[in-house]
């Protein structure tokens, strides 16, 4: 089996999964969002925000390939660039960490070790980047596949509730651990990951 994880950029954006490259449920402000979704721009929307953050940042995102199959993604950024957060009452996030936004691996692929080796390649690439941590706001009712990551899932990774909340709690893993995972937490990796099993769409909080 062939592997391998990409940065996201615009030319490989078409291989999310469709729901995926539309939504914009963590790049825009809860009215911003709406009124994209309204005018049918969400697409477009998807990419001049990805176009912003690769100009100003650099890489927000790591696709990953099965012989070259896009098989999952995960998606990242700095609070500053992820309007979304503001809206959450655990926020802001700790200047020193970077949101994790979403991530996904498709049914089929899950509990082959992908998504351990997808959370440590994000892990080195913002240990690189003068990062120390990544946090989260979790879903502590999480019910179903949405854009919002279960807080259970996050917490069976290893992230550690930094502000709690009934609803959205804020998670966050120092990254150093990442690198040195044990089995355990790599299978709770996949699980957090497999959670996600449908596209994410966009819901109001």
């Amino acid at each position: 089996m062939g592997r391998r994880l990409v940065p996201l950029t615009l030319d490989n954006l078409p291989d999310l999964p469709k729901r995926c490259r539309t939504c914009v449920f963590w790049e825009l402000d809860p009215v911003s969002g709406e009124a994209a979704v309204k005018a049918g721009t969400p697409a477009l929307e998807k990419e001049a925000w990805i176009s912003a953050v690769l100009l100003d940042w650099g890489s927000c995102g790591r696709v990953v390939y099965v012989d070259e199959v896009p098989v999952g993604f995960v998606l990242y950024a700095p609070p500053a660039y992820v309007p979304r957060a503001t809206a959450f009452p655990t926020s802001p996030v700790s200047p020193d960490a970077v949101q994790l936004m979403t991530a996904f691996i498709m049914p089929g692929y899950q509990g082959q070790g992908l998504g351990r080796v997808m959370v440590q390649t994000v892990a080195k690439d913002l240990l690189r980047r003068g990062f120390k941590a990544i946090e989260a706001f979790g879903d502590a009712r999480w019910k179903e596949p949405a854009c919002v990551l279960p807080a259970d899932h996050l917490l069976a990774v290893g992230f550690k509730t930094v502000r709690p909340h009934p609803n959205f709690p804020r998670l966050r893993l120092e990254l150093r651990t990442t690198l040195s995972w044990k089995e355990d937490v790599e299978m709770a990796i996949d699980r957090l990951l497999g959670a996600v099993q449908k596209e994410p769409a966009l819901r109001p909080l």
